[in-house]
């Protein structure tokens, strides 16, 4: 038996398994984006408690690991939106369907979780930086939108994917 007859062979609806991929495409990247902030918070925590004066510094590096939450709740909600999920009527899909659909959600997803984290492991080092070098900011906040680009690009391959399918 191939895979896809192993598929097609499962007592589930395609919608059912578009539905995951939605739900992956925002729980994921709202699991990486906690997990980075929470890194950042905890570097920021130490600064703070040695210099309270630099917080608004702490405050940026901490909220961009929180980004990747955002791209996945738009995913989510462009998927929901082409499923029909807010008028009422959701579409009938075939399992072939529900699979496809569930994969152009994963780039966001897995990529959301991963970025999240390492960005926000990239912003504690920035942290650390600015409580050596305070005027350094702008340095820190580079090497973090360097990973930013690689999310932008999971978020654009999701949402072009998702934009293929009519129902």
């Amino acid at each position: 038996m191939n895979l896809l007859a192993f598929f097609q062979s499962l007592p589930l609806e395609g919608r059912a398994v578009a539905m995951v991929g939605a739900a992956l495409a925002v729980a994921l990247p709202c699991a990486g984006s906690a997990t980075g902030v929470g890194t950042v918070g905890r570097a920021g925590a130490g600064l703070l408690s040695v210099d309270p004066g630099k917080f608004s510094r702490v405050l940026v590096m901490q909220i961009l690991p929180g980004t990747q939450g955002l791209y996945g709740l738009v995913i989510w909600f462009f998927a929901l939106t082409k499923l029909g999920f807010f008028s009422g009527t959701i579409a009938e899909l075939t399992m072939v369907q529900g699979l496809a659909f569930f994969g152009a959600c994963l780039p966001v997803a897995v990529g959301g979780l991963i970025f999240g984290i390492v960005q926000g492991r990239i912003c504690a080092g920035g942290i650390s930086l600015v409580a050596k070098k305070p005027n350094d900011l702008s340095r820190s906040i580079i090497l973090a939108i360097m990973m930013e680009f690689y999310a932008i690009l999971a978020l654009l391959a999701s949402f072009l994917m998702l934009n293929q399918f009519q129902f």
